[in-house]
């Protein structure tokens, strides 16, 4: 179980790794907090997994950290999402579906 623990662990510092790539490499804040919120919630997801396979005694503890990150990061993100978008930051213009306009910009 163990070495199991320490591959998850590696994989999550992986996903971390990827997450901060991409909040460095993505155009603007929307695809940012997206690249932001899907690695890092994979990777937390990943860690904390992990470190329950690594000692035992924190795997129900572990779950609930993962159900509780599961319900909170895309709402989270979200809300980030909508207050940027009502504070008037634009997307970048190779974004070609605007969901809050509601059409197909072309």
């Amino acid at each position: 179980m163990s070495i199991l623990g320490y591959i998850l662990i590696t994989i999550g510092a992986f996903f971390y790794f990827l997450g901060g790539l991409g909040i460095f490499r993505m155009p603007d804040v929307y695809n940012r907090l997206q690249a932001g919120t899907k690695a890092t919630t994979l990777g937390s997801f990943s860690v904390i997994l992990g470190v329950g396979l690594v000692n035992l005694d924190y795997l129900p503890k572990a779950l609930v950290i993962i159900a509780f990150i599961a319900l909170t990061n895309p709402v989270g993100s979200s809300v980030l999402a909508r207050a940027a978008y009502l504070k008037g930051i634009k997307p970048t213009e190779k974004t070609k579906v605007d969901e809050y306009k509601g059409g197909d910009e072309k």
